[in-house]
């Protein structure tokens, strides 16, 4: 199926690793041109080597980006602008997880959790929404967490800034409708950066990334026995940004190998 990705203006945050530079790269073989962002310089360089091995330079730019920065979002915007004169999708994917419980969570980590959550999504959309108001297929994406619906104890501060962040996207798409589509992937456990930082601190250093992994499953009662892939979430990213779902809007997509227990 031709998702129609073909010359679109496709813009993912935190696309230097895992889940967004494989969304990057999945865009770019659709025949999007992409620009990533993210905070570290080298691990931006690294990202932007590995793309080209898959589309030529012009249709690919970087750009050093703290999307809790607002200038900084609001300079990534210009660029793209000044690349392309426009953009079509917004991929919001810069985050990650919060292990805590309630009565070990700061007043500090709570602002911390909540302004990563809300402001990763806020920053980028204001910046970004002139132009995408000015495409014929705009779309927005929010890369969340299956924790928004399924809070765990453990997760207390993320589990809360979730659910307000997927809370603003339903907002959002009705505002933005029927002009800009908005809608979010809700994630179980995914092999990504986060998982494997956490293999590489395993308690114990025999044990193979396998076992590891398949313990995790086993623990986590994941019925699919097994974490999701990047690869796996940059498609149902690819296709809810796409025109071939251009009457989802407002929606939700859940990927977690069947985790959930909400109805």
């Amino acid at each position: 199926m031709d998702l129609g990705l073909q010359d679109k203006v496709a813009v993912v945050t935190g696309g230097t690793s895992g889940i967004g530079l494989a969304t990057a790269r999945l865009f770019l073989a659709e025949g999007a041109a992409v620009a990533i962002c993210g905070r570290d310089e080298t691990r931006l360089a690294a990202a932007k080597s590995s793309l080209l091995g898959n589309a030529a330079a012009s249709r690919l730019l970087a750009v050093q980006c703290d999307v809790l920065d607002k200038d900084a979002v609001g300079r990534f915007a210009s660029a793209v602008e000044r690349w392309t004169g426009r953009c079509d999708i917004l991929v919001n994917n810069a985050g990650q997880a919060r292990m805590s419980t309630f009565a070990d969570t700061t007043d500090d980590a709570w602002h911390e959790e909540l302004e990563l959550k809300f402001f990763s999504q806020i920053h980028p959309v204001r910046a970004f929404k002139p132009l995408l108001d000015k495409s014929d297929s705009a779309a927005i994406l929010a890369v969340n967490s299956l924790l928004a619906y399924q809070p765990e104890p453990y997760m207390v501060a993320t589990s809360a800034a979730r659910a307000g962040a997927q809370s603003l996207v339903k907002s959002l798409a009705r505002e933005f409708a029927p002009r800009i589509r908005v809608n979010a992937v809700m994630l179980g456990l995914i092999d990504s950066g986060q998982w494997e930082r956490r293999f590489v601190a395993r308690k114990d250093p025999a044990q193979t990334r396998e076992e590891w992994f398949a313990d995790v499953a086993r623990t986590r009662h994941i019925p699919a026995e097994r974490l999701g892939t990047s690869d796996e979430v940059a498609r149902a990213i690819a296709f809810l940004c796409s025109p071939a779902a251009g009457f989802i809007t407002g929606a939700q997509l859940e990927i977690s190998g069947g985790t959930s227990r909400h109805i």
